[in-house]
């Protein structure tokens, strides 16, 4: 293992750390904008941001004070003896991921009655840290387990990471606050108790990695991105116990500069990786960059769904082989698109490369907006692509199994997902564009203002209008003078191919490759306008994807669409769709000639072709994030094709 770490000058000044946004390396190609500098203004994200904050952030924070995860802490600060602990010993992380989500939103919104909940929510935390900075609410007492006694399992660092994240938020909207002191001292009881000096170890679920990293770089305290170092260095050396699903489980088979590819636990993996990276653009560690460069291209290849959603195996909520991922067995957990956009995120900022922010768009707009229901209060933790049977409907009052639920659910045994949608909406905007010396690049579709200058001191003042992503049409609209030539960059998506553009009243260009770039002196009230093709299109798998062999699926825009059939309705299992005929576009989706496979009952399942295909006649496509919104149904994103007539023998029956 490396045990030096390189000690660039902090570029940033204290005054410049306390505004920014989730991630704010010291060192990227691309510079992320503040908090301060983007805002939404309409559209499909703020109508999803305002249910965040009028409902889900509530949602989440009255169910955990209902069922005793909240009083956990209260119970910790106390002196009583023996008391029992509710939930499982990382639910102390779900407060914390509820912390941060409205940190973010107090950074926008005056709300007194938000801003009272946060404070009195994080007094009753911080009343629980030890003296000694320790804070978790599940260890460490005389009736508990001991501190550290089961890094595999007991997500202490895990929960710790979420804890600092939390105060990374509160410093990038407010500067400072009580939530800030308590990570500061249980950061610094970590670097005492992990540190160069002090115990060789890891946890078993990565997390407080890219936690270390961002507190570091918030801070200017080096000796937090030290540890996160020697946390992502030491991991791969067999440090925690063998587990019956393999030490790739805890991504501890292999050294992170080593490993080819993502595997392993998918949200563990993900969130390694993002703080491995966070670690190499910190320490200027080349090596490492591109191993986790690699590791991403290898994984989005062979080991993602369409909908960007990672993870086919249930039982260890792990990444399979490569292009095992069948879409019945999809796991695709909501916390593991989170994951991947967490990583996606940092790669773009050191690259500019659009295709990470292709894969951003995609899982966030298919795998990760599909887990929350359309009125904030009921999520998917996992994210199948074939629903057979009509789901149960979950009881509104009851917690639910985390991967047995057929349709959203209030909460959860393990409620990791519902407070991961809330911390991503409430910072959602911050994915969406960057700034470089003398320009500005918008990599995500929407309605929004940018207001920043650039280093060169000239002044960009944008708005940004779409019905994306229903609609193609994005104007860009100039709201004050730049006074010197500024470049806006726009993003053309990898699946439209072209697009086109119009600066002005200058005639309409049409523009392949991956940008749109516009260099010029901006006056208030320039238009620049670009149109991406939304026509419904087919998508064909790759053969080695053997479980969607001879199926097609349907995308419009950015938007993965599935066939949905109420449980009342014709089962989605027996529907073949006929390329051949005229594939619609619809308003918000599509609309296919659809057959139903009629097979007569037979003793043995095999050796026949269907003798008939029955006309279904035209059957309407939906975005596949919004299925289920309406009761119990069937659903599908891959859809057969009609075989090639062959003859085949029939066999007997065994």
């Amino acid at each position: 293992m490396t045990d030096t770490l390189a000690d660039p000058t902090l570029a940033e000044t204290p005054a410049t750390r306390l505004r920014g946004g989730p991630v704010m390396p010291t060192s990227s190609l691309l510079h992320p904008l503040t908090s301060a500098e983007i805002r939404l203004t309409g559209g499909y994200w703020r109508r999803w941001q305002r249910t965040n904050a009028e409902v889900v952030l509530g949602h989440c924070e009255s169910w955990m004070e209902r069922i005793g995860w909240i009083g956990n802490f209260d119970r910790a600060a106390s002196s009583e003896p023996g008391w029992e602990h509710a939930g499982i010993e990382f639910v102390d992380s779900e407060v914390y991921k509820l912390l941060e989500g409205m940190a973010w939103e107090l950074g926008r919104s005056d709300d007194a009655e938000l801003a009272d909940r946060y404070e009195r929510l994080v007094a009753r935390v911080a009343a629980a840290q030890e003296p000694d900075g320790y804070l978790h609410t599940s260890f460490g007492r005389p009736w508990q387990r001991a501190r550290y006694s089961d890094l595999e399992w007991g997500h202490e660092l895990y929960c710790f990471g979420h804890l600092i994240q939390a105060a990374v938020a509160r410093i990038r909207t407010a500067g400072s606050g009580l939530l800030v002191d308590v990570a500061v001292r249980l950061a610094d009881h970590v670097y005492e108790t992990f540190g160069p000096d002090g115990r060789e170890a890891v946890c078993g679920h990565p997390e407080i990695e890219p936690a270390l990293a961002e507190l570091g770089r918030a801070t200017g305290d080096r000796r937090y991105i030290e540890l996160a170092r020697l946390f992502v260095e030491r991991r791969g050396h067999g440090l925690l116990r063998p587990i019956e699903y393999g030490q790739e489980y805890f991504q501890d088979d292999l050294p992170v500069r080593e490993a080819a590819t993502l595997r392993g636990h998918a949200v563990r993996a993900l969130y390694l990786a993002a703080g491995a990276l966070d670690v190499a653009v910190e320490t200027g560690d080349e090596t490492l960059a591109a191993a986790v460069e690699e590791q991403w291209r290898h994984t989005v290849a062979t080991r993602t769904y369409l909908t960007g959603g990672m993870g086919s195996h249930h039982q260890d909520e792990a990444y399979g082989v490569d292009f095992e991922l069948p879409p019945d067995r999809a796991y695709s957990e909501t916390c593991a698109g989170i994951g991947s956009n967490m990583l996606s995120w940092r790669l773009l900022l050191q690259s500019g490369d659009p295709a990470y922010a292709d894969l951003l768009e995609r899982t966030l707009l298919n795998n990760v907006m599909a887990s929350p229901r359309e009125d904030g209060a009921a999520f998917f933790y996992t994210n199948t692509l074939h629903q057979r049977n009509p789901g149960t409907v979950p009881a509104e009052d009851d917690l639910s199994v985390r991967a047995l639920s057929s349709l959203r659910a209030p909460w959860f045994e393990v409620s990791c997902c519902p407070t991961n949608v809330a911390r991503t909406l409430a910072s959602v905007e911050l994915y969406f564009a960057t700034k470089t010396a003398d320009g500005v690049q918008i990599h995500q579709y929407g309605e929004f203002d940018v207001d920043t200058t650039l280093d060169s001191g000239a002044p960009v003042v944008f708005s940004v209008t779409s019905g994306y992503p229903y609609r193609g049409s994005v104007v860009v609209t100039s709201r004050a003078e730049t006074r010197r030539p500024v470049t806006l960059t726009l993003r053309i998506p990898a699946w439209a191919g072209h697009a086109d553009v119009q600066v002005g009243s200058e005639g309409v260009s049409r523009v392949t490759g991956r940008t749109v770039e516009i260099t010029r002196v901006f006056h208030p009230g320039d238009v620049i306008t670009l149109d991406l093709p939304m026509d419904a299109r087919w998508v064909t798998p790759d053969p080695r994807i053997d479980a969607v062999r001879g199926t097609v699926a349907v995308e419009r825009g950015p938007l993965v669409l599935c066939l949905e059939q109420a449980a009342d309705g014709p089962s989605v299992n027996d529907v073949v769709v006929d390329t051949s005929a005229t594939l619609w576009t619809t308003d918000r989706g599509a609309a296919v000639t659809g057959r139903r496979a009629a097979v007569d009952s037979a003793p043995w399942p095999y050796g026949k072709t269907p003798a008939t295909l029955q006309d279904l006649g035209t059957l309407q496509l939906v975005p596949y994030s919004t299925w289920a919104n309406h009761g119990p149904s069937t659903m599908r994103v891959w859809l057969p094709a009609p075989p090639t007539p062959r003859s085949v023998g029939e066999q007997p029956t065994p």
